[in-house]
């Protein structure tokens, strides 16, 4: 059986679920939980004879033994006592709770994942199975999962461009469900099927890792945060799944908010797409903040400006996240590139003390979550020697005249060919401009009002010619996000009203 005849199989059950008031969130976190106890259940026989640290009674066999109110009875208790272990079996079973209230249905979805022998699939099946699942979630716009899922094309150029070498750790303060990680591994592994169909123009060495460089792949490469805990949990599962990461091993992804404090390690790339929004509950304030300090705050001295801007507090936690001459590709919304106050010191601060060498604008219509505007920036982390580090910065447009949806016109890792091209991941300071990359030098960009990033050249033929205008559905699409930004920015000023008042 294929995998997606197998992804079918396994996420059509949630259909008769879904009768019962089981969402493809829930139905996809049952899925973890009996997946997680199935594997370990075939680690532990032959020949592999793993301890998985499961206690007896409260394993795959207690399940499968048992059907109707008894399994029903058996998983809740299963459940509850596998979430107070420790390690990354604790830490799949954290607070998990039973959603399946109809035991017949929970019995066959129990049957449905014991017929298959899941580790006689290899971890590409096996992740692309799970990966599958978290699509279908995330195209499921009411479960809000979208949030989560960062396009897989955006993923893989940025992972072409930065060329993470093996024995280097990979970091991500906002990692989801993974996505990231999975990438990133699979270029360190030579694995991936979007590797082997691109190989005439991506370059990569497929050399295998040796005994020592796998090993450090596996477990010590990754390190995340994600602060919900069952987006976690499917993180981990999907980790576990792409053979990342033990059974009996501590989990790689804490359980807690990155921004709580300065980050316990430095590391040599992060690759992060930090939470939509503008605001957060929270303000992050250093040591010389003027926020109120009513408001429940949290004190960072590493960080340049106080602000309750959620992605600029991101930002300057991944600076200092990085050893020296680490590499970072974050995605960031608009905002960041163009706010005033706090948002203009922190750009002016990053240019100065990093090295912001590429901005990719992203276009519209490629994020599950309506109405996002967003571009990848990369950069370098620099020594602290008081010098200007940024020496300009090179934006490649790949939104103007450029028209992607969900459904009809999916971001392809083709259509990111020409901007991986021009980035030149061999030797970054030997480019070429071209009709959509251009170059900025350090003191045009201070030159401009609030030294705004927010750089547009090209012209849109659309507002000219009407023949040139996308087809009816792009257009529909396009208003609607237009609309739903403008809705989160006047919900922004609206909060900031109430807080201030």
């Amino acid at each position: 059986m294929n995998t997606s005849t197998l992804v079918q199989k396994v996420w059509s059950f949630c259909h008769t679920l879904r009768d019962d008031g089981v969402g493809y969130g829930d139905y996809l976190e049952q899925l973890t939980y009996l997946l997680f106890l199935k594997l370990a259940h075939e680690y532990a026989q032959e020949p592999y004879n793993r301890e998985t640290h499961i206690p007896k009674g409260y394993d795959w066999a207690s399940l499968t033994s048992k059907v109707g109110e008894p399994l029903e009875a058996q998983y809740i208790t299963t459940l509850h006592k596998l979430g107070n272990e420790s390690g990354m079996l604790g830490a799949i079973f954290f607070k998990a709770q039973n959603k399946i209230q109809d035991p017949a249905k929970l019995s066959r979805l129990v049957q449905l994942i014991d017929a298959e022998s899941w580790i006689g699939m290899d971890a590409d099946t096996k992740g692309d199975l799970y990966e599958g699942l978290l699509q279908k979630n995330a195209e499921d716009t009411k479960s809000g999962a979208g949030q989560y899922f960062t396009p897989r094309a955006v993923i893989q150029a940025i992972v072409v461009c930065m060329r993470p070498q093996p024995m280097k750790t990979i970091a991500d303060p906002a990692c989801g469900t993974g996505g990231f990680f999975l990438i990133a591994n699979e270029w360190l592994s030579g694995t991936g099927e979007w590797i082997k169909s691109n190989a005439n123009w991506l370059n990569r060495d497929l050399q295998k890792l040796n005994a020592k460089q796998a090993k450090f792949l596996r477990e010590e490469t990754f390190y995340g945060n994600e602060i919900v805990p069952n987006t976690r949990r499917m993180c981990l599962m999907n980790l576990f799944l792409h053979n990342i990461g033990e059974l009996d091993g501590e989990p790689s992804v804490e359980r807690a908010d990155a921004l709580i404090s300065e980050p316990k390690r430095k590391v040599d790339y992060v690759l992060a797409n930090p939470p939509f929004g503008k605001k957060s509950s929270m303000t992050i304030t250093n040591e010389e903040g003027e926020e109120d300090k009513e408001a429940l705050t949290y004190e960072r001295q590493d960080f340049w400006e106080s602000t309750s801007n959620k992605q600029l507090n991101f930002l300057q936690h991944i600076v200092s996240m990085l050893k020296v001459d680490g590499k970072a590709a974050v995605v960031l919304p608009d905002n960041v590139l163009f706010e005033g106050g706090a948002g203009e010191k922190i750009r002016r601060k990053l240019l100065q003390n990093c090295d912001v060498h590429t901005i990719l604008r992203l276009p519209t219509g490629i994020f599950y979550a309506q109405g996002v505007k967003a571009n990848v920036v990369f950069f370098d982390a620099k020594p602290k020697d008081g010098k200007v580090h940024t020496k300009g910065i090179w934006f490649y447009d790949l939104r103007t005249n450029k028209h992607f949806t969900l459904k009809t016109r999916t971001l392809k890792l083709d259509d990111l060919q020409d901007f991986i091209s021009c980035y030149n991941p061999e030797n970054r300071h030997e480019r070429v401009a071209t009709e959509r990359f251009k170059f900025y030098s350090y003191d045009e960009l201070m030159a401009r009002d609030k030294a705004s990033l927010d750089i547009f050249w090209l012209k849109d033929d659309s507002l000219d010619n009407f023949d040139d205008l996308p087809p009816p559905d792009v257009l529909q699409q396009e208003i609607i996000e237009h609309l739903e930004a403008a809705l989160a920015s006047f919900r922004d000023v609206a909060a900031g009203l109430v807080v201030r008042n």
